[in-house]
């Protein structure tokens, strides 16, 4: 590969990084599939085995719950040994995890394969997040974020749709390997993909000479960036809200609205489904808006994030039938619109060498606090009240998602100025 094939702010020819966008794109989708095929078929498990809500829930919790503990460590490896390595190993973990569900045979050893599959998606989020902002210019990467983070409802509405119908026509525990295999196959490819260079933990001192970062010196990256840590809080309380939906919201359909399950699970799959329209394009808007307002990467969330509330609001709350139906669409739309610009301020404002550790602690406070939290907190309050009481109050998170953004966007512009300037180079 010829450097003079490379454009300016691009570390590859525009053909290879095409090429490994697609990959990145492909295992996020499947990452998502093999999370939530479960969902669908949680009426169908509990007839089987008799779990309730609450056990039901505990199956795509148990997921996040390993994530947050081990995203962080693994994110380490991938800043300091190889993006590309530690992905495809990590994804070929959670589609032979994946592959395992449908051997199962009890609700322990579902439950015990599902923890692996957790472990296996650890660190993917991490580092693609540290990929693509390696890949692209500071100019596009909202847009990329976007784009790449559109492959999240793409992926939960497979998932979710597969798992209705296949556990309808042939039986529930088929669909766990019909979504394993298509990711096992990406996760091979991808450990061919050439890596950048392993960026030194150094700054500058106050005589411009380079010297190696200490400890504290890493801690003080994190702490010392209000904007980073409102974001981190931010995202937490919508993927509270996305994941409670995703998880309940074919079985809200089914108990509120009397639809049979096959179908009400291609309907919550096509709501979270237009998230593929939102984030992209929130990620274009945000790159716009940003040559004309710097702090536009966490504004702008902050402003999507409040009409998503309201949305939500009227969808569950107060519409019923065909109104319900229109505005939960309409939120679909503009729920994911918040993450290119967040995802990309967990990449802006922290130095070159820590971006899959950056992205590493919102995944783990977006797990412990939202995905983990949210199909068990739903399912308590299921339990001993009923689903309706515990959709209520999904709007209550996204008002505090919003606020922390625009609390946030006030010290976006500072924090960007302490941040070391690092050129990166092909591995």
């Amino acid at each position: 590969m010829k450097n003079s094939t490379v454009k300016p702010g691009y570390l590859f020819t525009s053909r290879y990084t095409n090429y490994i966008f697609i990959l990145l794109f492909l295992l996020y989708l499947f990452d998502y599939a093999d999370r939530m095929v479960v969902n669908s078929m949680f009426t169908a498990i509990q007839r089987d085995w008799g779990i309730n809500d609450t056990q039901s829930g505990w199956l795509v919790s148990v997921i996040y719950l390993a994530i947050g503990i081990l995203t962080f460590p693994v994110s380490l490896l991938i800043d300091r040994w190889s993006r590309t390595k530690t992905i495809g190993i990590m994804a070929i973990v959670w589609s032979m995890a994946t592959l395992l569900c449908a051997l199962t045979g009890n609700y322990v050893q579902l439950f015990m394969a599902r923890v692996l599959i957790g472990f296996g998606e650890a660190g993917y989020a991490p580092g693609g997040s540290a990929m693509i902002s390696a890949l692209y210019p500071i100019e596009k990467r909202s847009k990329m974020m976007g784009l790449w983070n559109a492959s999240i409802p793409i992926g939960s509405a497979i998932g979710v749709t597969m798992g209705g119908i296949i556990a309808s026509t042939i039986g529930w525990k088929h669909a766990f390997g019909l979504v394993a295999l298509p990711g096992l196959i990406v996760a091979v490819l991808f450990l061919f993909i050439k890596d950048y260079k392993t960026v030194d933990l150094s700054k500058r001192d106050k005589s411009n000479k380079k010297i190696r970062m200490e400890t504290k010196d890493i801690f003080r990256e994190f702490i010392t960036k209000p904007s980073l840590i409102l974001t981190y809080f931010g995202m937490a309380a919508i993927v509270f809200v996305t994941t409670a939906l995703i998880v309940w919201l074919p079985k809200y359909f089914e108990t509120i609205g009397g639809i049979e399950p096959k179908k009400a699970g291609s309907m919550a799959g096509a709501i979270m489904m237009l998230a593929l329209i939102g984030a992209p394009v929130g990620g274009t808007i945000i790159d716009r808006w940003r040559k004309t307002q710097k702090k536009a990467r966490l504004l702008f969330p902050a402003i999507s994030t409040f009409i998503s509330a309201v949305l939500l609001f009227l969808g569950i709350v107060v519409f019923r039938g065909t109104p319900q139906l229109i505005t939960l669409f309409a939120f679909g739309v503009v729920i994911m619109t918040f993450v290119a610009g967040a995802g990309a301020v967990t990449q802006d404002v922290i130095h070159p060498g820590l971006r899959a550790t950056s992205y590493a602690i919102a995944v783990a406070v977006q797990n412990l606090l939202g995905s983990f939290t949210a199909p068990i907190v739903l399912g308590k309050i299921s339990d001993h009240s009923d689903l309706q009481k515990a959709m209520d109050i999904l709007p209550v998170a996204l008002l505090i998602g919003s606020l922390l953004f625009f609390i946030g966007s006030k010290y976006l512009v500072n924090d960007m100025k302490k941040v070391e300037d690092i050129h990166l180079e092909t591995a």
